[in-house]
């Protein structure tokens, strides 16, 4: 009979298991198909795991050409950010595959590689006017302030009057509202339109209108100087993987949803378009973070993000992950067989169902840290977080199990919990002072603490079960892991936890306040604070953070007693 209570508890929780996994990731509709399944243009950087210009670390010929095999039926054409670096065969291979081009050249702060630059860009061009169609001197470089427009406006001129083609500088959209001489000097005006990372970053179901109405203000101001060129959106896109900024949520389905949806508007309005990006850039990461690393068609493996038609998913291998955390669970369990069969059914079930969020919980963490690992560095991270959560997944079961079978408390057991929760609560605190201080780029990272607070959670709630009644005492870490009495090291530790939530607020909600265009949209104090708090505490993933952080504070709080002995 008890065997049979435990199998049925078993099947139980498997089966609304996979009910959730299964409804959490259905298919989704993201809108109209890409007409054809192709693109007008991409952005081509054909950089792979291990390869980065910051190392100059650059493609080798064989990596172009295979990219370009790989692409050339998403797209009509490509846009390259330089023509050294490794990108001297480019066009060469973009002929062998039927692909256009838009040809850029790197400018930055040294005259003698802008030079250099310059000179290759216009020989490149000049050599291949069947392959190269259009040709953009300079990226951002106003906006990285690496020069003043008047020094840019002399490569631009240079370049004009060198080549045949077209020829435009590519910059965010406010670079040319600031310096609308711009407009004057090139052929097309090029302007990079990114939703995601805008000053007061866009929703997904705004994006598109974000676009129409950014368009319209540079007509608007192009018409008002007596000029009607054409307009190519030079970059746009949206991040898949990555931490929320206000309203702009990176998912696969957002990203897909996003360029489905901008193909819609340019369309409708006779515009062009360049989509950023083709594949995947781990060396992004190094400035930029996880979000910077996935903006792409395709991963760093070269496999498909997401479909240009038809439905799309946001894990299309949930029913691995399924398996796998189901597989860690059983394993789990298995230590605790027998003796679970004598724990009254509501105990029974929440041990099940603990341990089994634990095994979702990590398989969670090791796709997702290993997905998002780009460096040798990341990745040891990623199998140390792996383990130390793991070990702290089996000392939280044995702690659960003692206390929902009443056994006296065990001393070693106590102490090891102390150590581990002493561990992530340490960690907890550099990440959330980063997150503070410097976190436009860095990710949240609740998927690496959800155990240790799901952990205190399960403690409490078995704790509830084994003495039938509810006491702040039982929140005390000392009562939960069933160890010694509280110290005034616990009482820094929540301090310095609480103190960080508060840091975590105050640096996102200046990081919105000191942007440009927001001081230009809210220039008062007063005006511009209640919508950057707005955009603070709409982000979940900011939210679920400071809940994380909560939760490891709230057992390590002075109480009334500890603050009796100070």
């Amino acid at each position: 009979m008890r065997t049979t209570k435990l199998l049925f508890c078993l099947v139980f929780i498997v089966v609304v298991h996979g009910a959730i996994a299964w409804s959490l990731n259905r298919p989704q509709d993201a809108g109209v198909d890409v007409p054809s399944g192709k693109l007008r243009s991409l952005s081509f950087a054909p950089y792979r795991e291990g390869f980065s210009p910051i190392e100059e670390k650059f493609p080798l010929p064989e990596h172009i050409d295979a990219d370009l095999d790989l692409i050339a039926d998403k797209t009509h054409a490509i846009r390259t950010y330089s023509i050294l670096g490794g990108m001297q065969p480019t066009p060469e291979f973009a002929r062998k595959h039927g692909v256009e081009m838009i040809q850029g050249g790197w400018l930055g702060d040294g005259h003698a590689s802008n030079k250099k630059e310059i000179a290759a860009l216009i020989e490149s061009v000049n050599a291949n006017p069947d392959v190269v169609k259009r040709v953009l001197v300079g990226n951002e470089v106003l906006l990285r302030k690496d020069m003043d427009v008047d020094k840019l406006i002399g490569y631009i001129r240079q370049v004009k009057q060198a080549v045949k083609q077209p020829v435009s500088y590519a910059d965010v959209w406010s670079i040319y509202l600031k310096y609308p001489q711009l407009m004057q000097e090139v052929d097309f005006i090029t302007v990079h339109i990114l939703p995601y990372w805008e000053d007061e970053p866009v929703a997904i179901e705004d994006a598109a209108g974000h676009v129409e109405k950014i368009v319209k203000q540079i007509e608007d101001k192009a018409h008002s100087m007596g000029l009607n060129k054409p307009i190519l959106i030079g970059e746009s896109g949206w991040p898949a993987a990555g931490r929320q900024r206000g309203q702009a949520v990176p998912s696969v389905v957002n990203e897909t949803r996003f360029i489905r949806s901008l193909i819609e508007v340019v369309n409708r309005h006779g515009l062009d378009y360049n989509i950023v990006e083709a594949f995947n850039q781990p060396w992004k990461s190094h400035n930029e973070g996880v979000v910077g690393a996935n903006w792409g068609l395709l991963t760093i493996d070269r496999e498909p993000v997401f479909p240009l038609t038809g439905p799309v998913y946001e894990n299309p291998d949930w029913l691995l992950h399924f398996a796998w955390a189901t597989g860690l669970w059983l394993l789990l369990i298995a230590v605790y067989f027998k003796k679970l069969a004598y724990l009254l059914l509501p105990r029974l079930l929440v041990f099940l169902a603990l341990a089994q969020v634990f095994g979702v919980c990590l398989v969670t963490l090791a796709d997702f840290l290993w997905f998002t690992s780009y460096s040798i560095w990341q990745q040891t991270y990623t199998i140390l977080l792996v383990i130390a959560n793991s070990l702290l997944s089996g000392l939280l079961l044995q702690r659960c199990y003692a206390i929902l079978t009443k056994q006296s408390a065990l001393p070693a057991l106590a102490n090891r919990l102390r150590s581990a929760y002493l561990f992530f609560v340490v960690l907890a605190l550099y990440k959330t002072y980063s997150l503070a201080f410097n976190g436009r780029y860095l990710s949240f990272p609740v998927e690496q603490f959800a155990i240790p607070a799901i952990g205190f959670c399960g403690l409490m709630v078995c704790l509830y079960l084994a003495q039938r009644r509810l006491h702040w005492k039982m929140l005390r870490f000392d009562s939960l892991s069933g160890g010694d009495a509280q110290t005034p090291r616990d009482r820094l530790l929540a301090y310095f936890l609480n103190f960080g939530m508060l840091a975590v607020v105050i640096g996102e909600t200046h990081e919105f306040m000191a942007a440009y265009d927001f001081i230009q949209a809210h220039p008062g104090f007063s005006e511009g604070l209640p919508v950057a708090l707005g955009y603070t505490f709409y982000n979940q993933q900011l939210m679920a953070w400071l809940l994380c952080i909560l939760v490891l504070s709230i057992p390590f709080w002075p109480l009334r007693s500890d603050k009796a002995k100070i």
